[in-house]
């Protein structure tokens, strides 16, 4: 049994995290501010004698014993919640990262890095390999979470090579499942709450900009065979579905498969938004034998059967 801290563990990506590494016998402490995570998404799990919930922002050191590992996931991920407070969003990434850092330093814990596609901005390079350093904004309204990411990874790197710590960086591309926030303007929650609602399904721009979604049950999967690889193997590596899809590619595919009439309308494009975005996940394969298995039909049945019931208990 690991002793785990996984930061942002309440959020959506955590709390799968946080479940699976109950499942598999390890004791978890949560550590998450509430301030997008939520006590509902760990609920089934507060019972469990291996796993505490602490309510702490890591931008704020925090001192734990014996720790085996550490997954850094806290942060707001999605533009209107990272956008909300800029400069508490990169504080979070950056002192975040120095203070989980400076725990690993202190317990030698195996700590592994969030980090996301974003850290591509609008790429020039398609598909994105590992190698490309990206065509980010530094002063857009985007760069608190882009660039903030940028430095977490420099920061990981900066401690892997001057205080030997044992790390792991991972680039998360476009993620949906249970547990994603209705309200937190991605793409895949807004159609699918929009679309059950009966409400317009909200384009911004043409529609032709591209994504690659990936189910969460896939990703949890990539992040635990990767930090179980060897301590030689830190990465940065992709994590995301290589399979491609026009935004509106999606909007139809959601109408569809909820059976909505909600018409199709179409707003400016916001600033900064990358055009393309899909991962080139050669060295996962290689490294890992990781690739996603959810298609996307599949996963989108998923998470509309996940907030068909959830909109019967919330107001949206």
């Amino acid at each position: 049994m690991k002793k785990i801290l996984v930061t942002g563990g309440a959020g959506f990506i955590g709390s799968h995290l946080c479940a699976r590494l109950i499942k598999e016998g390890n004791e978890v402490i949560c550590l998450d501010n509430l301030f997008t995570g939520s006590m509902e998404n760990i609920a089934c799990l507060m019972d469990n004698p291996r796993f505490s919930f602490v309510n702490h922002d890591i931008t704020i050191p925090y001192d734990c014993e014996g720790l085996d590992e550490i997954y850094n996931l806290a942060c707001p991920a999605s533009p209107i919640h990272y956008q909300y407070d800029a400069i508490k969003t990169i504080k979070t990434s950056v002192q975040g990262a120095i203070n989980m850092l400076d725990l690993a330093v202190k317990t030698g814990a195996k700590i592994l890095q969030a980090s996301t596609s974003e850290v591509y901005g609008d790429p020039v390079v398609h598909p994105q390999h590992e190698s490309y350093w990206g065509n980010v904004n530094p002063i857009g309204i985007r760069s608190c979470y882009d660039e903030g990411k940028r430095c977490a990874e420099t920061l990981f790197m900066d401690f892997h090579r001057q205080e030997k710590v044992k790390i792991k960086i991972i680039r998360i591309f476009n993620t949906y499942g249970p547990n994603m926030h209705p309200n937190d303007g991605r793409v895949v929650s807004n159609f699918v709450v929009q679309a059950l609602q009966g409400k317009p399904i909200t384009i911004y721009g043409t529609g032709n900009q591209t994504r690659s979604f990936q189910y969460i049950d896939d990703l949890i999967e990539g992040i635990l065979r990767f930090m179980q690889a060897d301590d030689n193997f830190i990465g940065p590596v992709n994590l995301g579905n290589p399979k491609e899809f026009t935004i509106l590619e999606l909007a139809r595919e959601v109408v569809e498969l909820t059976g909505s009439e909600s018409p199709i309308i179409f707003k400016p494009l916001p600033h900064d938004d990358p055009k393309q975005r899909k991962p080139e996940i050669s060295l996962a394969k290689q490294e890992l034998g990781w690739e996603p298995r959810i298609q996307l039909k599949e996963g989108l049945g998923y998470i509309i059967e996940y907030f068909k019931e959830y909109l019967k208990s919330h107001t949206v």
